[in-house]
This record gives C-alpha cells, sequence and structure tokens, in this order.
C-alpha cells in the first residue's frame, strides 16, 4: 500500500503514535507499505512553529530517514490537479495534500473528515 501522510498524522508517527488507531499504526509500520511525506508537511511544520503554534521535531530529515519515509516533492501535475479541485477545503497545504494523493495513486491517512470529500482514497488515522 502507498500511504501519504497528512500533516498530523506524521506528527503522530513522530511523536505520539498513540494518537493513531491499531489499524493506521499498522499500515505505517507494514514492510509492505511504502510511505510517503509530502514536501509541504515540513513546511507546514516551519510555518507553524515560527509563530510559536506547534512543536515539532527540530531535525525533521534524520526523523523521516530512521522511518524510511520518503520525501514526495511538488510537481507541476500536482498544481495542475488542484485547478480542477472543488473547494471542499480552504487549508493550501491540504489541497495540496490530496491533489499530490491523486496524481499519485496515494492514499492519504488523515483525520480530517472534510476531505474524504474528495475523490482522493483514505485510510481514517484515529
Amino acid at each position: 500500500m502507498k500511504l501519504l501522510l497528512d500533516t498530523h498524522v506524521l506528527l503522530w508517527t513522530l511523536l505520539d503514535q498513540r494518537r493513531l488507531s491499531s489499524e493506521t499504526r499498522t499500515a505505517i509500520q507494514s514492510e509492505e507499505s511504502e510511505i510517503f511525506v509530502s514536501v509541504v508537511s515540513p513546511w507546514e511544520f516551519a510555518i507553524k512553529r515560527s509563530l510559536g503554534k506547534l512543536e515539532t521535531p527540530v531535525d525533521l530529515e534524520p526523523a523521516l530517514e530512521d522511518q524510511g519515509f520518503k520525501l514526495l516533492p511538488v510537481q507541476l501535475r500536482h498544481i495542475q490537479g488542484i485547478r480542477s479541485m472543488p473547494r471542499h477545503h480552504g487549508d493550501p497545504f491540504d489541497r495540496m495534500l490530496v491533489a499530490q494523493a491523486i496524481a499519485d495513486g496515494l492514499t492519504l491517512v488523515t483525520s480530517d473528515r472534510t476531505l474524504r470529500r474528495y475523490p482522493v482514497a483514505t485510510l481514517p488515522a484515529s
């Protein structure tokens, strides 16, 4: 299974796995799963950290490498996918995650129910 972690799911995976359902923990830890983290998630972490709204791992790159997660860059095909997306969600980071998941055939792991309104495969995080 190819999974794309929503930003909050990445944070929970790194800092507090008890917040994840057992099904989600199993899927993330499975050797058969390929786990992707969008570059927009560390970007969102940096913004929220600079505003004092979030505590995040200071050095995220080694944490991602330790977990074996793959960093997913933003490509033009992802940006183009946003053009045709309905505005179910106003958060630009979440909209990009949905566009990336759709374009690359990934299952989005999230607890955000609004994102399930998009035509994207999802795995409930909690």
